[in-house]
């Protein structure tokens, strides 16, 4: 399964679209086998990120929070959001590698 954890710095960014850099992580049968950094193009027209995430093979984005909006037009192209998820890089993908990643609460209040 592929992921791409929105961050900025060394932490889960609170909001997907606003982030530095996704870092796109592949976990097979809990080990990572592959990782890649990915620059973000900003928040730019609706449906850019999603386009883009799809043609990465993204299956989910996880992040502290992204609207409504953003999350249907992931939606429409079959790519799931884990949201309320916080904390460092590494420990955020040693929590995907076993199986005990967490979703919390969505930290996006704007409405879009």
């Amino acid at each position: 399964m592929r992921y791409a954890i929105a961050c900025d710095g060394q932490q889960v960014a609170m909001h997907f679209g606003r982030c530095e850099y996704y870092e796109l992580v592949d976990i097979t049968d809990g080990e990572v086998v592959e990782r890649e950094c990915l620059l973000s193009p900003g928040h730019g027209e609706p449906g850019e990120l999603p386009r883009l995430m799809q043609q990465r093979q993204v299956d989910c984005v996880i992040c502290g929070g992204a609207g409504p909006r953003a999350l249907n037009l992931f939606s429409e192209r079959g790519i799931d959001f884990m949201l309320g998820v916080s904390g460092s890089l590494e420990e955020v993908i040693a929590a995907l590698a076993a199986g005990e990643l967490e979703a919390g609460e969505d930290s996006c209040f704007h409405n879009q």
